[in-house]
């Protein structure tokens, strides 16, 4: 096998279960994305934000990670805030929403029936995390939305999960140059029961920038 792109192909093959749900997808909304989403943002950017999976009438809908659905309010609401996006978020790909020093991506390409990937699926989409992270040369810092993203993260980045225990607001210097930064996943379930507020995040977030600007 020859180099894994930073991108899922288009047609990704990979995970029967998911191609089996696109396909599904494709015959239900065949007007929505319905494939692997590619990442979004800068690729020279320090900053890259690791989400778990497209949501289905989200980022499997639009074609960007976060964009129509609740989770993507507050992210890119708070990007903006810290200057990390500029323009404006409507919710949808083609808006003004830009990215500033920033890349978004997913630890699994493909949705999943009921945002739940399997270990497998997990594993097996792990080497176009490697390769998106390794495809940033200026990379410095990384936000993991949640405790899969954390795991597949520290799995990209050649890392073992039990030298780095995932809790919201902790910061793991995983190499040399790279901190990986932990929260909760800004999910629609997470903020409405109170596990994470919009202050809770604004907070990783500022502590992220702070960090840049010091290295």
């Amino acid at each position: 096998m020859g180099e894994v792109p930073a991108e899922a192909p288009r047609d990704c093959p990979l995970c029967p279960r998911l191609v089996a749900f696109r396909m599904a997808n494709v015959a239900a909304e065949p007007s929505w994305y319905n494939g692997p989403v590619p990442s979004f943002g800068d690729a020279q950017g320090r900053l890259l934000i690791v989400g778990l999976a497209p949501g289905l009438r989200g980022a499997n809908r639009t074609g960007r990670p976060f964009t129509g659905d609740f989770a993507g309010d507050l992210l890119y609401a708070t990007l903006l805030e810290f200057g990390f996006a500029k323009g404006r978020y409507e919710a949808r790909s083609n808006d003004t929403l830009t990215l500033v020093d920033c890349m978004i991506t997913n630890a699994v390409r493909c949705v999943p029936p009921e945002n739940k990937p399997t270990p497998a699926e997990i594993n097996t989409c792990r080497p176009f995390l490697a390769s998106r992270a390794g495809a940033m040369p200026r990379l410095g810092a990384v936000l993991a939305l949640g405790r899969i993203a954390h795991d597949s993260t520290l799995g990209a980045l050649g890392q073992r999960k039990s030298a780095f225990a995932f809790a919201h607001g902790a910061r793991h210097h995983v190499r040399p140059g790279i901190a990986l930064f932990d929260s909760f996943h800004c999910s629609r379930y997470n903020t409405n029961t109170g596990r994470l507020t919009p202050e809770m995040f604004r907070a990783v977030v500022r502590a992220i920038k702070e960090h840049l600007e010091r290295h």
